[in-house]
């Protein structure tokens, strides 16, 4: 029989150290946001900053930590669950490639292309700040840096708030549907830095992505997909920021 008492301590436990922080940390922003002189609007949120802009050499070791060190809570969530007396297997792994490329590709597609109107359309409406991809210069490894945050996204984001959260919910007797609100409203309170846009963007993904995990049982294509839109925005803004006057 499960231990739910534990069961519910781990849960705030490894959001504690991973998103759940995050979330009460852009919970705090937004209000910060909001109260500052200028309008949100006005305001600017960078993805990709820069740390050490005079060296670069030192830079490119700042964003090699930042990538590395939120991986571990990943790895943790994925070891506490592979450690149960009946271990939960979520999907992260690379036995169906194909399948989980093209299944992550047309999550993308799904996700990607309204959530460009939905960007535009929330900083038109005055409801969420600026989005600047990414701030990091022209260096050998700025593209680089950028396809493996990407990665880290994808990967930290949907271990922990989809294949984690959603089983360990399941463990405790949670309503499908429940879970996955539950899961999508955290997910949307960590992008809340950026304004209410990223709140209802990222809540509606954390709904058709958990969906699809409650239906499927597996976190790749949910990596891919994830992964497959921050390499878009990222990179695809570095390219094009001097090209195409409406990114400014």
């Amino acid at each position: 029989m499960i231990d739910r008492r534990a069961v519910r301590s781990e849960v705030l436990l490894v959001l504690g150290v991973s998103l759940g922080a995050s979330a009460v940390y852009s919970i705090i922003r937004i209000v910060d946001r909001l109260t500052y002189i200028a309008p949100l609007s006005q305001q600017t949120a960078t993805l990709n900053p820069t740390v050490v802009a005079d060296r670069p050499w030192l830079d490119l070791l700042y964003q090699l930590y930042y990538i590395l060190s939120p991986l571990i809570p990943a790895l943790l969530a994925v070891h506490l669950l592979r450690r149960d007396p009946e271990p939960h297997d979520i999907g992260v792994d690379f036995r169906r490639p194909v399948g989980d490329l093209w299944r992550g590709g047309a999550l993308a597609a799904l996700i990607g292309l309204p959530g460009l109107g939905l960007v535009w359309a929330a900083q038109h409406l005055g409801i969420s700040a600026k989005i600047v991809p990414e701030a990091l210069g022209e260096h050998w490894w700025s593209v680089p840096v950028l396809i493996l945050a990407a990665i880290e996204n994808g990967v930290l984001e949907e271990v922990v708030m989809i294949g984690y959260l959603l089983t360990r919910l399941r463990d405790l007797n949670w309503g499908m549907w429940p879970a996955i609100a539950t899961s999508a409203v955290i997910r949307g309170s960590y992008h809340l830095y950026q304004g209410f846009g990223g709140f209802i963007g990222n809540f509606v993904m954390g709904v058709v992505f958990g969906y699809f995990f409650q239906r499927t049982r597996r976190v790749m294509p949910l990596i891919v997909a994830h992964s497959i839109l921050d390499i878009v925005s990222f990179v695809g803004y570095a390219l094009l920021k001097d090209h195409l006057s409406f990114l400014n």
